[in-house]
């Protein structure tokens, strides 16, 4: 079990500060912090890539006084490979602009065919051995790349402490192999996106010209699926069934799975994260669960035989 340097468990939802700098400006995201610890969240997660920097620096700033009842989690290797030489050098700046000498859980950002994974992960363990690092963790993995290196790990007397898959009732194929695999090997998941990048808001029933689908081609063409927006639709409708906002739905959906992913949620300013928060103690009854789960296609068992599928 993960827990703060202080012995503390950590929170229900972890929250992604990706939009620290990139649609937040800094009053803002010291307010969605402030609101979050409020809310009692105690894990953060960043990456040395977000918002050229300013993700990580502002991060560092907010936690000052409390940084050991705060997790902190990054990652390294989205750009330039996932070599030693360029983890160190992302790792070194990273700590420096969060002002720690050790970050709490690191992340290996996205698999890299080019770079042996025991060479990446001898760097992990020695980062462990040099308290930089205090947990290892990946990113962006299918299930047999989680499997591959939690096994070249248990060889260097090291251990995959955490996943970080995409997950949410529009994006579902980490159900298919990577929450079982690592269930099967004890390892934690922090999923990222429970909105479908505002998808499962509901703003984009109004044909808003706000938010990443609207503005960015990256998300604009990820989502760019008609079930998936039948599946937004129908998640609206629900919402006003029940008159809970979609944005809680989504999210409480994801955490009373069978699979228990920790949702790593996030927002560019307070009104954003209110709903998103308000997952943290809605109990969902085991109906509406399941009506929420029926309204998005499942993707095919591993096997693709459909007819075994339960």
């Amino acid at each position: 079990m993960l827990v703060t340097m202080s012995g503390q468990e950590l929170s229900k939802f972890c929250f992604g500060t990706m939009q620290f700098g990139h649609g937040s400006n800094y009053g803002q995201s010291g307010s969605v912090y402030t609101e979050c610890r409020q809310s009692k969240i105690n894990h953060f997660d960043t990456a040395h890539t977000y918002t050229g920097g300013l993700s990580e620096t502002w991060l560092g700033e907010f936690l000052k006084g409390e940084r050991e009842q705060i997790f902190v989690s990054s990652k390294v290797g989205y750009t330039g490979g996932s070599a030693p030489e360029n983890l160190s050098a992302q790792l070194s700046e990273s700590r420096k602009r969060l002002k720690q000498d050790t970050i709490d859980l690191l992340y290996l950002h996205r698999f890299d065919p080019d770079t042996p994974l025991e060479k990446t992960l001898t760097w992990f363990s020695e980062q462990l051995e040099k308290k930089t690092i205090r947990y290892c963790g990946v990113s962006n993995f299918a299930a047999w790349q989680i499997t591959k290196a939690e096994l070249i790990a248990q060889n260097l007397g090291l251990k995959i402490s955490a996943a970080q898959p995409m997950y949410s009732l529009v994006k579902r194929q980490a159900e298919v192999e990577i929450f079982p695999a690592c269930q099967d090997l004890n390892i934690e998941c922090f999923s990222y996106s429970p909105l479908g990048a505002g998808l499962l808001t509901g703003k984009y029933q109004e044909k808003t010209q706000n938010g990443r689908l609207a503005n960015d081609a990256r998300y604009a063409k990820r989502y760019d699926n008609l079930e998936m927006h039948k599946t937004a639709t129908a998640l609206n409708e629900l919402s006003k069934q029940y008159r809970v906002d979609p944005a809680t739905l989504a999210v409480a959906w994801i955490a009373k799975s069978k699979y228990q992913p920790v949702p790593i949620v996030s927002a560019r300013n307070t009104e954003q994260l209110t709903p998103v928060l308000n997952a943290l103690n809605f109990d969902m009854s085991d109906e509406l669960f399941d009506d929420i789960n029926n309204i998005a296609p499942r993707p095919a068992p591993a096997t693709d035989r459909l007819e075994e599928q339960v």
